[in-house]
């Protein structure tokens, strides 16, 4: 396969191309702004491989969209170049809109030119894997009725709006144009390389150096929690199995509460970094201080993983403590 990968210098874009360079025979090549989220030291070890190639352009540029189908050629192409964080989506939305929204228009024109060139088997096997999150679903008040891949959307924040936008441009091309797409909607991530404004990396690194660990509200927020390889492994699954034109809950049940996860980040380095506990405390959770909750924080996500679970036979590998434990070991080690 010859896979374009859109924001493959992210978080859970750069643990796919390690997969893809590392676990199988595929041709990458990795489209990425490098923007201030983007991480290179994150393909260090798969960067020279002479299957792997970089194309530094925005999302936004239609003119390098349409040069990279024609000279890369790809046989499938999968989707993360997006803006993620919450909270700067709420500080200023317009990266947002133009990232997730636009930029997702401008693939999807680029890659529907270049895919009505195709013929045969090469345009019957070709794929658009779109990655989106489980926010669109919005906050999750009756956990008896949690999100399947039919529920309606109810986005709360800019970002998860700009994502749902985007969802729906997918849905919108595959039924007008017959594009044939797939997408995945994906719970809170973690593990090695992710950005410091993330909860868990920014726990970690304010815990270590002894600065405040600020959670808003009442920490009672729950989140399902995902280890990245476990939702690249679903990624795989789904652009090797799915079904055009359907849509994929990835999730593991583990759904934790942001003072539960904090707490156990803190009992971690009690046990693997207890020289680093700065003077005067005894325990890393005197380091905890609640703050201002943010504007339309959503209590709750959670959906349903059924469909993934029974008709591509994925599951999580990794538990939560496991994931976790992983996380804070390379962090630790690697001064990140």
């Amino acid at each position: 396969m010859r896979i374009l990968v859109t924001g493959g210098a992210g978080f859970i874009g750069s643990a796919l191309i390690r997969h893809l360079i590392k676990e199988t025979e595929a041709v990458v090549c990795n489209y990425d702004y490098l923007t201030y989220a983007a991480n290179p030291d994150a393909l260090q070890g798969v960067s020279e491989s002479p299957r792997y190639s970089m194309q530094e352009h925005s999302i936004c540029d239609s003119e390098a969209l349409h040069k990279v189908f024609r000279e890369f050629r790809p046989t499938a192409v999968m989707h993360l170049a997006a803006e993620s964080h919450v909270d700067r989506s709420i500080d200023s939305a317009e990266p947002f809109i133009m990232t997730n929204i636009v930029g997702t228009y401008h693939l999807l024109e680029a890659t529907r030119l270049y895919w009505n060139r195709l013929e045969g088997e090469k345009k019957d096997n070709f794929r658009l894997l779109h990655v989106s999150t489980d926010e669109v679903y919005g906050d999750v008040t009756d956990m008896e009725q949690i999100p399947t891949e039919t529920s309606p959307y109810a986005p709360s924040s800019p970002y998860s709006a700009s994502k749902a936008s985007a969802d729906h441009l997918v849905r919108a091309w595959h039924r007008t144009y017959g594009l044939p797409v797939m997408i995945t909607l994906g719970s809170n991530n973690f593990g090695p390389y992710q950005h410091a404004e993330k909860l868990i990396p920014s726990m970690i690194q304010k815990a270590i150096r002894g600065e405040n660990l600020p959670i808003y509200g009442n920490g009672e927020q729950t989140r399902d929690w995902l280890y990245v390889s476990d939702h690249v492994l679903a990624l795989m699954a789904v652009l090797k199995e799915g079904e055009i034109g359907e849509s994929y809950n990835i999730a593991t049940g583990h759904h934790k509460t942001n003072i539960a996860v904090v707490r156990e980040i803190c009992e971690l380095l009690e046990e693997l970094a207890p020289k680093a506990k700065p003077h005067g405390i005894s325990h890393f959770k005197e380091l905890i201080r609640f703050v201002k909750d943010r504007p339309g924080h959503d209590r709750e996500y959670a959906v349903d993983t059924s469909k993934i679970h029974s008709t591509l036979d994925w599951s999580p590998k990794e538990s939560f403590q496991t994931g976790l434990r992983k996380t804070v070991m390379w962090y630790l080690s690697n001064n990140f």
